[in-house]
């Protein structure tokens, strides 16, 4: 069975745009392996079996490693080119290596549970996801696949801020390093703690509320005449 988490690479020789094109033509990916105060490494993929690998959700957040001329890496995929027209056309990945001695920093997805049960949304209320994932700092043996967001008690005209989140030991976000610079007054929230998920009455249903008024107010008007 093969292993999702492993990539097979080989080493890239030629440079260049017109190089690059060519790779892609015959199937194959162009990437670079790089970081920990070592020499980047060119190296190529196979296009078909990367996709595979992307299909998995945990590959984006994992420790991944990378077989290349005999040797492992253990890294993170750390930036990844898609073409413009099609998100299964791979045109270049970056994989960060990893020093299990040091804090990194990574993208990861958020999981959101218990819309269906919220108060807020049984109150009439639309649930609205304001972010998709965050950036987190932490040692690699901490890095978690995503986090959750439990929505399941958010009441109506209710939000979950990034300082709600329930987060994995060892793990910070990396937005709210930045408030510990602001000079904040008592019970006053940061700029950079944003609401990640809100609860709130869905706009079409208020302009409905609004022209029946509006409606109801003219034809008042007219009687009157």
């Amino acid at each position: 069975m093969e292993n999702l988490f492993e990539v097979q690479a080989e080493l890239r020789t030629d440079a260049g745009k017109g190089a690059s094109r060519r790779l892609r033509h015959s199937g194959r990916v162009p990437a670079i392996m790089y970081g920990n105060d070592e020499t980047p490494v060119s190296l190529t993929l196979d296009h078909n079996k990367f996709i595979r690998h992307l299909q998995e959700e945990a590959f984006y957040a994992h420790i991944l490693t990378i077989a290349v001329d005999g040797k492992k890496h253990q890294v993170v995929l750390k930036d990844l080119q898609r073409h413009p027209a099609s998100d299964l056309r791979i045109m270049h990945a970056d994989f960060l290596r990893i020093d299990a001695n040091h804090a990194m920093t990574m993208t990861v997805q958020l999981h959101f549970l218990g819309d269906d049960v919220a108060p807020g949304v049984k109150d009439g209320g639309k649930v609205n996801h304001l972010m998709s994932d965050v950036e987190i700092s932490c040692l690699p043996k901490d890095l978690p696949e995503y986090i959750e967001v439990d929505t399941s008690a958010l009441a109506l005209d209710a939000a979950i801020h990034l300082s709600e989140l329930v987060l994995p030991e060892g793990v910070t976000l990396t937005a709210l390093a930045h408030s510990q610079d602001e000079d904040l007054e008592e019970g006053s929230r940061s700029t950079y703690d944003q609401a990640v998920v809100s609860i709130h009455t869905p706009r079409v249903a208020v302009e409905v509320e609004e022209d029946e008024a509006v409606e109801d107010a003219t034809e008042e008007e007219a009687t009157e005449d």
